[in-house]
């Protein structure tokens, strides 16, 4: 049984930081796809960061040069550092396994339960 569990987020006020982690169990962490997803209200949902089995990353544009997505294959953790956040970046943040290396959702079949991160 898949597991995913976010943790991390929180309310910031704009220019600040924050850093997302997001627990993986119950399937072996490195032959997954890892993504970090995020929805506003009244928004889809949109990729943010994916990365590889060989850390290699791919990025949305919002955030490119702002965000660090990493992973910890001993930990089973994922992360995604978040730096001069803008309050556009309010959503709820969603870690995901996938199959692809992509950032399209439908390329995900694992979600974890979601974080919200509030900027003001």
């Amino acid at each position: 049984h898949v597991q995913l569990v976010e943790s991390g987020g929180g309310s910031v006020q704009a220019g600040g930081s924050l850093r997302l982690s997001c627990a993986a169990s119950g399937y072996t962490y490195s032959t997954y796809y890892m993504g970090w997803f995020r929805q506003a209200p009244g928004n889809e949902r949109e990729g943010v960061a994916t990365i590889d089995f060989d850390g290699s990353t791919i990025y949305a544009n919002s955030a490119m040069g702002r965000f660090t997505i990493s992973k910890d294959n001993a930990k089973n953790t994922l992360y995604l550092q978040m730096n001069a956040l803008k309050p556009e970046d309010t959503a709820m943040y969603y870690c995901a396994a996938g199959s692809a290396y992509s950032m399209r959702h439908s390329d995900f079949g694992y979600w974890g339960q979601g974080t919200q991160v509030t900027v003001s």
